[in-house]
């Protein structure tokens, strides 16, 4: 299995292989390895043999499990939010970090912490940094009634729905609405993973498993792949503290360009892009 994923040019082909299997089998991964003399039964061999199936045809395996790794927390996604990506975890690592250098031991916990997610899809974000800041309270919000439906059975999984409220419209317009969201300098940090692609690096950048199975609304960024950027650029940064932080994932391609627009926002400061896990520049971070 592990062998024809590599050859179709699956990504992580040995992890998905196993992803598939113990799927199917009804386990943890790490029991495949601990028990890996147990006989498979024939319904079990034609389901895996089902999905691999339509793995090779370049079917997510992450929807055909219904299951995705994000910052070390199990989130279930299907066909109606984003896989989450490496990539992204970067924007959870710096505001761990920022958070931490400011606040040294003492705040570890992110008592008083209030932050807004913005395009939320399957909420990895919002739930990671509410599991890594116990004490933190967030909005996240997404145009999309069925990504906020996936967002609300991961909150409800890793139990933070008392510390997020999950809101439906257009970017920050929900905030407008919000008695604690709303009003300026009122948020410690403003993250987002909006559409982003570029119409010029969709048909021939972007892989066939993205192009054909995850939601095109999610990832499709106008002409060059910086209109939610500008859009949340021109009203973002007035929510923000003083001291507070925007973070914004971007087309590595793009990045140059979407930090020339932070920094020729106003009220922005200490603009930098930041790679992700790949080294790529990737998210473009900003200070009130």
């Amino acid at each position: 299995m592990g062998a024809s994923f590599t050859k179709k040019g699956l990504d992580s082909p040995r992890l998905m292989a196993e992803m598939l299997m113990s799927h199917v089998i009804g386990c943890e991964r790490l029991r495949l390895y601990m028990d890996p003399d147990r006989p498979a039964t024939p319904l079990e061999r034609q389901s895996l043999r089902d999905l691999v199936g339509r793995a090779l045809k370049h079917e997510p395996v992450q929807y055909l499990v219904g299951e995705a790794w994000f910052f070390g927390l199990q989130f279930h996604v299907d066909k109606r939010v984003l896989i989450p990506r490496a990539a992204t975890e970067t924007i959870v690592q710096e505001v761990l970090q920022h958070h931490r250098s400011r606040h040294g031991a003492a705040g570890l916990a992110g008592e008083g912490v209030f932050f807004a997610d913005v395009c939320t899809g399957s909420g990895c974000i919002a739930v990671t940094l509410l599991k890594h800041l116990p004490g933190a309270r967030g909005v996240a919000t997404d145009i999309c009634a069925d990504a906020l439906a996936v967002a609300g059975s991961n909150v409800s999984r890793h139990g933070v729905g008392d510390r997020l409220e999950i809101l439906r419209g257009d970017l920050l317009a929900p905030l407008a609405e919000h008695p604690l969201a709303r009003g300026e300098g009122s948020l410690d940090y403003l993250v987002s993973n909006p559409p982003y692609i570029p119409d010029d690096e969709w048909p021939d950048k972007v892989g066939i498993n993205v192009r054909e199975h995850e939601p095109h609304k999610a990832l499709r960024g106008g002409a060059d792949g910086l209109d939610f950027v500008r859009r949340l650029l021109a009203d973002g940064p007035r929510l923000l503290k003083p001291g507070g932080v925007l973070l914004i994932e971007v087309a590595d391609s793009r990045a140059a360009e979407a930090a020339s627009l932070a920094r020729d926002a106003g009220g922005l400061n200490n603009v930098r892009v930041l790679n992700d896990t790949e080294g790529l520049p990737r998210v473009v971070l900003a200070e009130r």
